[in-house]
C-alpha cells in the first residue's frame, strides 16, 4: 500500500485576500475557484485554500496524504494513538478524505480518489 504527499489544504478567513497571495506564489490562476473551496495546481502539487477550514477545527496547513485504501490507512493511525478529527466525508465526485492528529498535535491529512 503506498500513500504520496500531493495536497496541502490551508484553512483561510479571507478567501479573496488569500487566493490572490498563492496566486502571486504560485503563479498560476486556481482551477477551482468556488465559496467552499480554491484549489490551484503547481509544479505538481495541489494547494487548497479551504474558507470554513478554521471553523472546522484546523489551525494551520494540513497536508493530505494520497492513498488507496483512506478507511485502512485510517484505522491503522487511529490504532496507532492518533485522534481522529474529522471521519471519512466524500467532498464530491467519489473523493474521500478523513483528517487525524497524531500525539505531538500534527494534523495528517488522508485523501482517496476514486477508482477509475
Amino acid at each position: 500500500m503506498t500513500a504520496g504527499l500531493q495536497t496541502i489544504i490551508y484553512p483561510v478567513k479571507d478567501p479573496a485576500r488569500a487566493k490572490a497571495l498563492f496566486t502571486a506564489l504560485l503563479g498560476v490562476e486556481p482551477f477551482v475557484d468556488e465559496p467552499y473551496y480554491i484549489g490551484f495546481k503547481a509544479a505538481g502539487q495541489d494547494v487548497g485554500l479551504d474558507p470554513h477550514g478554521h471553523a472546522q477545527g484546523l489551525t494551520g496547513p494540513v497536508p493530505f496524504w494520497h492513498v488507496t485504501d483512506l478507511r485502512e490507512r485510517l484505522a491503522a493511525l487511529v490504532e496507532g494513538g492518533a485522534e481522529l478529527l474529522q471521519d471519512v466525508r466524500d467532498v464530491g465526485n467519489g473523493r474521500l478524505i478523513a483528517s487525524v492528529q497524531d500525539p505531538d498535535g500534527n494534523l495528517i491529512g488522508l485523501l482517496q480518489d476514486p477508482v477509475s
